[in-house]
Formats: C-alpha cells, sequence, structure tokens
C-alpha cells in the first residue's frame, strides 16, 4: 500500500467566514510518518503476521482524520470494520466496540456462515448479538472465555477471506470487557492476516484508569506499536490553515493561529476561518462558533444530542425532540453541513467529542433535566433497542431515583450475565449510591441492600478489583451487624472475605473461615436445608485447608483436609471431595510423603466428576509433578487439562492457569521458546495480585535467561515489594522471592551474593518447609557452589558445600532421588583430580529427565576442570565440547558465555584423540551403540528413557567429537570399537 509523500484526504470540512458556512476539502499535513507505520504493520498483516498498532494523542490532535485517511487507503486491499467506544460517563457499554465490529462482520458473511464458523461457541456469540439466535440457548455452556474464543474464532475465519483491519476508535472510554476482549485477541491469534488498530486519547488516561493498565501491559510485552501524534509546527500550521481558505495566511495572521491553537489541528480547523476578524476568547466560544451560526431549531437539536453519548438512533431522537419529521431532518442537516454532527446510517453523533462537551455547557439546569427525562422515556418506549445502560444513565441524570435505581440493577445483571463484571460493578455502585433516596428500595429491586453489597463485590472481584470488592464486603458485613441477616448468608461474606483477602495477598482469611465454620455449627441439625449447609462446610473446609497448604502449615492442612473430606462424603458431594483428596495430598507432598501424596491424587482423580473438581486437579496434579522434577509428564498433565478445558470454553480461565503451570517445566527442560511464548499468554490473564505474582516471577526468569537482566531487574524491583506482601501469607510466593533475587545476582555473576541470599534462606523457619520447593533451592545452591568453586575461594567454598550437604542428606528418601543426589554430589566436589569419578557420575546423572537442564552443561564444566587438573587436557575439551553443545542448545545467555569464556581461558578447543571410548562420556557411548543400532532419536530417547532433545544433543556431541557430518560414519567408527 504506497503512500505519497504529501498525503491528501478528500473529506468535506467547514469553515466560516462572516455569515457564510462553506465546504472546503483540506489537506492532511504532518501526518506522512504516521500514515507509513500504519501501512508498514498493514503489509506485515497481510503476509499472516497480526499486528496491533495504538494511535495515541491529546483531543482534537488528528486520530479521527489520520484513521479516516488510513481507512480508506485500506479498504482497497482488506475489509475494514470499525467500532467506536462511547462516553456513558460511570457506566460504559460493555463490549459496545466489538459489537460493532461483529456487526460489520456478520452483515458481510451472512448470519447462517456466522453461525457455523463459531460453531459450539454460537451460544456464547448470542449474548452480544441476539439476531442471531434460530433457537434455546443453553446458558450452562455459555462462559466469558467462550465468549473470547467464539469472536476470536470469527475474525480468524473471516480474515481467511481476506485480510481484515479492525478499529476501535476512543479506547480511554472502552469498558474492562471490551479490554479484556482486545487483550485476548492480541495474545491469541498468532496466524492470521489481521490489524487492529486503536486510538486513545492520551490525557484521558492517566495511571489507576483501566485503560492505562490495558496500555502499559500491551506496549510492555510488546503487542502494541505506538504512533504518537503530536502538535503541528508553524510551517505545518500554515499549510493546513491556507488549505482550508484557500488562499494565503500573512504573518500576523498566522503568528494568532499558531498561539491560540498552539498546534492542534482541530483548533487550527476551527480559527483558520476567522483570523481576520475578533477571535474567539474562550475555548468554548471556540467550540461553539459554527453552533451559534444555526438557527434555535438546530441549535436545540444539537443541544439534545450532546446529552446523549456515543452514536444516537434517530427513532429515539424523534421522540425526544417531537417536533416534525421535515423539521428534524432539516436540523441534523445543519448540523452536519456545519461540522457539527455526523450521520451513519440511522444514527447520530457528534463530529469530535469536544464539540458535544461544549454542546452539553449550553444546557440549561432545566432544560438538562427535562432532556435527560425525554431520552428515558423515549427509552423505555422502544425496548426493541437494547437500552438498558441508557435508562440507568438518563433516570439517574433527570433525578428520579426510583426509577434510576431499577433500571441500574436490572442492567447490572444483564451487564454480570454478559460477563462484563466492570461495567457490572459500576452499575451495583450507581444502585448503592441511589439506596438511600428511595422508599422501599427492596421491594423496588427484589433484592436487599446486603445482598447488593455482596454481589457488587463480587463483581469488582470479577473485574479484578480486589481492593474495591475488599472494602465493600466489609461494608456488607456492618450492615449486617445491624440488621440481622440470616446465618447463611452472614456465613457467605465471611467466606466472600476470606476469599478477597486471599486474592490481593492479605492475612486474616483462615480466622474469617475458623468463625464461618463456627457460625455454621450453630444450625440445627434438624433444619430442612442440612444437606446443603453441610455441602458449604464440606466447601469452607476445603478453603481452609487451601490457605493452610498455601501458607506452609501443612500438618493443619492435612487435618482440615480430612475432615471436609469425611463430611462432603457424608454430604454426597462428590466433588468437594475430590478437592479435599486433592489438598491433602498436596499438603503430603509437602512434608515429603510422596507415596500418600501420590494415593490421595488418585483419589481425588477418581472422584472428579464435575468440571470444577477436574480442572482444579490437573492444576494441583502438574504442578504436583513439575516439583517431583517429572517434567514431562507434568507438561502432558497440564496439556490434557488445558484441552479439556477448550472443551468446557474456559481456555482464558482455568485453561490459563494449566497453562502457567507448563511454564515451570518448560523452563526446567530448557524449552525458553515456548516458555515465553506461554509467559506472554499468561500475563495478561490474571489481573488479581496473587495470580499474577506468578507470571511476574516467569517473566523475569525469561528475561534472565535472555541475558535481559537491566529490564529483569526494573521489574523484580517493581514487583517483590509485592511479593513479600505476599509471602505472609503464601508460602510459595516466598520461594518465588527468593528465587529471583538469588537468580539475578546469578545473572550478574555475583555469586557470594547469591550465595548470602541461599544461606539466609536455608536458615529461616520458613527454608525448612515444604519439603519439594527446598529440595528444589538445594539443587540452585549446589550450582551457586560449583561457581563459588571457579572464583578459587576454596574456604567459602567448601563451608557452603559442606552447609548444603548436610541439608540435603536431612531430606527424605523419596524427595532425595538418585540422580539428584548424583548432580549434587558432583557439584559440591571440589573440581580437583581425586573428584573426577564423582564428577563423570554427576554427568551421568544430569541426562536424567527428572535433572533440569541448565544442571547439563554446568556439571560438565566441572569435570573439564577436574580433569585439566589431572593434566588429562584431551579429554577435559571433548567433556567442554559437550559442554558449548548443550549452552547453544539452551541458548541460556550467562550459561553460553560462562562456558565459552572457560573454554577459551583454558584453551580447551577440541579433542586430538581418535578412540570413541575416550572422547565419549558412558551416556554418549550408550548413544553411539544405539545409533549404530540405526534407531532415531526419538528411538533412542524411549530405550533410555531420555527426550527426544535430549538424545539430539547427545548424537550432535558425538558427530562433533568423533569429526564426522552423518549418524552413518559414527555408526562406522562404532562398529570398528567393537571388533
Amino acid at each position: 500500500m504506497p503512500l505519497p509523500d504529501d498525503p491528501v484526504i478528500d473529506v468535506g470540512v467547514s469553515w466560516h467566514d462572516g455569515d457564510m458556512v462553506t465546504p472546503v476539502h483540506a489537506t492532511m499535513v504532518g501526518r506522512d510518518i504516521e500514515l507509513r507505520t500504519l501501512a508498514a504493520a498493514f503489509e506485515r498483516s497481510i503476509e499472516g503476521n497480526p499486528q496491533a498498532v495504538l494511535v495515541a494523542g491529546e483531543a482534537g490532535i488528528g486520530k479521527t482524520r489520520l484513521l479516516r485517511e488510513f481507512r480508506e487507503r485500506a479498504r482497497t486491499k482488506a475489509n475494514v470494520a470499525v467500532g467506536q467506544c462511547i462516553d456513558y460517563g460511570a457506566t460504559p457499554v460493555p463490549y459496545a466496540p466489538i459489537i460493532g465490529v461483529l456487526r460489520e462482520i456478520v452483515a458481510d458473511m451472512g448470519a447462517e456462515a456466522a453461525r457455523d464458523v463459531v460453531g459450539p461457541g454460537r451460544d456464547a456469540l448470542l449474548l452480544l448479538l441476539p439476531e442471531l439466535g434460530d433457537g434455546p440457548v443453553d446458558w450452562s455452556e455459555v462462559s466469558a472465555s467462550r465468549l473470547h474464543d467464539a469472536i476470536a474464532v470469527l475474525l480468524e475465519a473471516y480474515a481467511r477471506k481476506a485480510p481484515l483491519v479492525v478499529m476501535i476508535e476512543d479506547l480511554h472510554w472502552a469498558d474492562d470487557s471490551t479490554l479484556t476482549m482486545l487483550r485476548f485477541l492480541m495474545r491469541a491469534i498468532t496466524n492470521a492476516r489481521l490489524l487492529i488498530v486503536v486510538s486513545v486519547r492520551s490525557e484521558d488516561v492517566g495511571r489507576g484508569t483501566p485503560a492505562h493498565t490495558f496500555l502499559a501491559e500491551s506496549e510492555r510485552a510488546r503487542l502494541l506499536e505506538r504512533v504518537e501524534l503530536t502538535r503541528l509546527d508553524r510551517q505545518q500550521v500554515r499549510d493546513l490553515a491556507e488549505s482550508l481558505r484557500e488562499r494565503a495566511l500573512d504573518d500576523d495572521a498566522l503568528e494568532r493561529v499558531f498561539d491560540r491553537t498552539e498546534g492542534v489541528p482541530f483548533f487550527v480547523e476551527e480559527l483558520s476561518s476567522c483570523t481576520d476578524g475578533a477571535m474567539p476568547g474562550t475555548l468554548r466560544d471556540l467550540l461553539l462558533a459554527r453552533y451559534d451560526l444555526l438557527d434555535a431549531t438546530a441549535q436545540r437539536i444539537v443541544r439534545v444530542l450532546s446529552a446523549s453519548s456515543g452514536w444516537l438512533p434517530h427513532v429515539i431522537l424523534r421522540d425526544v425532540v417531537d417536533i416534525g419529521d421535515e423539521a428534524l431532518d432539516d436540523a441534523v442537516r445543519a448540523g452536519v453541513n456545519a461540522s457539527i454532527l455526523e450521520v451513519d446510517r440511522d444514527a447520530y453523533c457528534f463530529r469530535h467529542s469536544l464539540l458535544r462537551e461544549a454542546a452539553h455547557s449550553e444546557l440549561l439546569p432545566g432544560e438538562r433535566g427535562r432532556v435527560h427525562l425525554a431520552y428515558a422515556r423515549a427509552f423505555e418506549q422502544h425496548p426493541e433497542i437494547d437500552g438498558e445502560y441508557e435508562l440507568a444513565y438518563h433516570w439517574h441524570a433527570a433525578g428520579d431515583a426510583p426509577r434510576a435505581l431499577g433500571a441500574a440493577v436490572s442492567a447490572m445483571w444483564s451487564a454480570k450475565t454478559s460477563y462484563a463484571y466492570a461495567t457490572a460493578s459500576q452499575l451495583g455502585e450507581l444502585a448503592l449510591e441511589l439506596w438511600d433516596r428511595v422508599e422501599g428500595p427492596e421491594q423496588l429491586t427484589g433484592i436487599s441492600r446486603v445482598k447488593l453489597m455482596s454481589s457488587v463485590a463480587s463483581l469488582h472481584r470479577n473485574a479484578g478489583v480486589g481492593e474495591r470488592a475488599l472494602a465493600l464486603v466489609n461494608a456488607a458485613l456492618d450492615e449486617a451487624d445491624r440488621s440481622p441477616v440470616p446465618t447463611a448468608l452472614f456465613v457467605r461474606l465471611l467466606r466472600d472475605k476470606a476469599q478477597y483477602l486471599a486474592n490481593i495477598g492479605r492475612p486474616g482469611a483462615v480466622e474469617l473461615l475458623i468463625d464461618a465454620l463456627a457460625l455454621l455449627g450453630d444450625i440445627d441439625d434438624d433444619n430442612p436445608g442440612h444437606v446443603h449447609d453441610e455441602r458449604l462446610r464440606a466447601l469452607l473446609l476445603n478453603m481452609l485447608a487451601a490457605r493452610y497448604m498455601l501458607a506452609g502449615k501443612a500438618h493443619e492442612a492435612i487435618v482440615t483436609a480430612s475432615r471436609a473430606y469425611d463430611v462432603a462424603s457424608a454430604a454426597g458431594d462428590t466433588a468437594e471431595r475430590s478437592i479435599a483428596a486433592n489438598l491433602r495430598g498436596m499438603s503430603r507432598a509437602q512434608l515429603g510423603d510422596v507415596t500418600e501424596a501420590l494415593a490421595d491424587i488418585e483419589r481425588a482423580r477418581e472422584d472428579a466428576v464435575d468440571p470444577k473438581s477436574r480442572l482444579r486437579l490437573s492444576v494441583n496434579y502438574s504442578d504436583l509433578l513439575n516439583l517431583l522434577g517429572r517434567y514431562d509428564e507434568a507438561i502432558d498433565v497440564a496439556r490434557a487439562g488445558h484441552l479439556h478445558a477448550i472443551e468446557l470454553g474456559v481456555e482464558r480461565s482455568s485453561g490459563s492457569m494449566l497453562l502457567h503451570n507448563m511454564i515451570d517445566p518448560l523452563f526446567a527442560r530448557g524449552e525458553i521458546d515456548e516458555a515465553e511464548s506461554t509467559i506472554a499468554r499468561t500475563m495478561s490473564l490474571g489481573s488479581l495480585t496473587v495470580p499474577q505474582s506468578y507470571s511476574q516471577r516467569s517473566q523475569v526468569q525469561a528475561l534472565l535467561w535472555r541475558g535481559d537482566i537491566g529490564t529483569a531487574k526494573r521489574l523484580a524491583g517493581q514487583w517483590l515489594p509485592s511479593f513479600d506482601t505476599i509471602a505472609r501469607v503464601e508460602r510459595q510466593v516466598w520461594w518465588a522471592a527468593n528465587d529471583i533475587r538469588v537468580e539475578i545476582a546469578c545473572a550478574e555473576g555475583e555469586w557470594v551474593e547469591a550465595w548470602r541470599t541461599v544461606s539466609e534462606v536455608l536458615g529461616t523457619p520458613e527454608g525448612s518447609s515444604h519439603i519439594l520447593h527446598r529440595r528444589n533451592f538445594l539443587l540452585k545452591a549446589s550450582t551457586i557452589v560449583a561457581h563459588l568453586r571457579g572464583l578459587e575461594a576454596a574456604d567459602d567454598a567448601d563451608a557452603a558445600a559442606e552447609t548444603v550437604r548436610a541439608a540435603w542428606r536431612s531430606l527424605p528418601d523419596a524427595v532425595a532421588t538418585q540422580p539428584l543426589s548424583s548432580v549434587v554430589d558432583g557439584l559440591l566436589a571440589a573440581p580437583l583430580a581425586s573428584s573426577i569419578d564423582v564428577l563423570r557420575a554427576a554427568v551421568d546423572a544430569a541426562d536424567s529427565p527428572t535433572v533440569p537442564a541448565l544442571v547439563r552443561p554446568l556439571a560438565h564444566m566441572q569435570l573439564a576442570r577436574a580433569l585439566v587438573a589431572s593434566g588429562d587436557r584431551i579429554r577435559a575439551a571433548a567433556v567442554m565440547d559437550d559442554a558449548l553443545g548443550l549452552a547453544q542448545t539452551l541458548a541460556h545467555t550467562a550459561t553460553l558465555a560462562e562456558v565459552t569464556v572457560y573454554a577459551d581461558a583454558a584453551g580447551l578447543h577440541g579433542p586430538a584423540a581418535s578412540d570413541a571410548s575416550d572422547l565419549l562420556t558412558a551416556r554418549e557411548q550408550q548413544v553411539l551403540a544405539l545409533v549404530a543400532e540405526g534407531l532415531s532419536n526419538r528411538q533412542i530417547g524411549e530405550r533410555l528413557f531420555i527426550s527426544t532433545k535430549t538424545a539430539s544433543v547427545h548424537v550432535s556431541a558425538i558427530l562433533r567429537k568423533l569429526a564426522v557430518s552423518t549418524r552413518t560414519e559414527a555408526a562406522v567408527i562404532a562398529r570398528r570399537a567393537v571388533r
């Protein structure tokens, strides 16, 4: 899509001079670089690489003009669908711009084709496009995740027909559900001819706003390419003004225009026509200059439209103003000709939001109330228009608290049904604000104040606003104290508060759950709801067991989970019994009782009869397998659970947790590329404090792996204070925080500092809890000792080695498995001639799939050092060749640099011998024998119980060491050795 040096747009722009209103054509100036940036992104998207571009700038800077120009150019090669975010004040319409985009797509491809494309996601899509429905909807199968997936599938299918450009304008007014949807689309769609372009008013995305968070995360993850529109310089202002006036602008007039507009294109357009006379004294006067030229009827229509937000259907405006059709048409046409209004099909909108704001200021207080009242009544008369949100907005603005309350609660439930939790929570807040202004609010809404606060708190929690959720549930509890509520409701409030505290990593959840259980125990067993109460008791016990488990209190967790198991069994709640066995097993694993832990997991598997218990089993079991070092199985379990989540339509909820559980085992296997892609997908999926911390930790690890220490340290500096707060109640986050500190020190080569942190961790009571985390931390500690050996700090290294060795020997046998014990013994040994046998055993043991891949090149390097000490430089060179091959395969920046530096410093540039038995390690000799049998890498891996990738690394090393280029040549050498 070539772009000229001086892009021109052919769009009608009005300017006034005296009493005359004349349509002219404006040349768009100063935006050729931005157009080329958009064009380049468009060309990349056409090649099948999805792109996303952010067009940002202050109000009036020309975002809409730029996008309009680009849209016309893009239409020559692609389909273009446009969505508009709308300013509804505190209650934005959920998915508003997405709905606009979808309707354009469905109108083009046809409703039947759209239904066929989305398949199982049809019911979810009906939430936004009810016109697609032609039969009953199974709402039990509808979820936010399925809705997201359905929209992604529809976009991908449409982009297969022709390249697709999706434009979302005014993102600063977007609701959270729209932002979540965009976040998902930018991450989930990875192979489609799709370009997403969003525009945002920079001054309206201040720190703490949802749009600011969305943009910061997206730009940090490099999902969005930013195009920042700046103000025009003096020459560009002259060019724009002269194109509008169609005559030259003298220097004095230019100075007046430039000084007043400060280079904002919209203001230049407004001022360029009145440079010969007195200029408006205020911005409001400037914006209303064209409004003042309209007749009284047209001015009234503009004022009435200013009380709406976004596009207003013609039928609503007609009912609100109640004038003849011809008079209305004439008035709207006058507003359009004056470049105040725009028309699209059967709806009207302001050309620029600044114009709407200026016109709205012209409404007198009484007039404003009457207009909002008329709007509310008009929307009530047109139920075919989805206007629940408008009803709440207009009744509130009209001062009719009862109707506003009823509309807000109704709209809140509708938004919740659409999984638009942020909008629903804002509507709920409006309802709470109006509650005390209405007589008989409970009868009007059908809900109590306490229940409303509880519901709004839950909506905030689901929208990721944990602090507000906690504040509201606290208010609900205070209200319940003043006006006693049923015991079951009070128990649920305590349960909710415990959950919200846990979500944001604060203490107190355990005490609340204990109080809730005590209250539940007071309910009479003869109560008809006894079975239901027992199920609630089992749920509360499981929540308490989970808190104990996460706090590192394994004994308490086991006792509590056992109680939950018994209560759930008595109540016939198989799903909660599964969760109880699951939690008990995970807690037993913390104590090193692996056999009983796996037995409990098997019990949990047998009782996992519903999606919640099955997915929770997949999450915890994959985590346990990773901690046990069974990395391949951990990934397999997580992937199987992920597929199950897709089938249930919850890929981006429970499925995202399973994706996250793939990251650590992927790191352990050295699969950095897949780990990074998985991290990118999870970073935006956990908005609450605790789940987000795990993704943040993985992000730091990936940056360190790639050698970007500066960014890793900067992010760790931002995130670690939060980690330390959460760590008081979630012990896994405590381990994660210390892992980050140690890994940063290691990446910087600060081995003494790394050991100091390790020593402090091992010396704390927390460092003695959770045996599996301790074991893996000790393995990391042994690698630090090996590096201390390289510093020739013998005394420090010996003392550190003894500390780690003693701690390792204290582990249960089921945890300190033989391959890991051999590796630890080798890494702790001094690399001397006397340690060669121990180090050879460590190198062979490091091939086990239960040993993290990063340990392997280090074990080889330590063996090479010992061989150098013994004078056997030939074998040392061969071992270093292995280390280099492993480091190159892993692409771990620091490890590769370290191995290369040592090989160069020691002069180990390759072997000089030809005897295969002298050159190859014991494991490589095994591999060579299987190569001679004609086995493939996969078959070798199966025979030796190693991964295919590890077998491939061994084969590559063998070829290098034997100085041959094919497996056949290597096999010939092997056969000669046998003879």
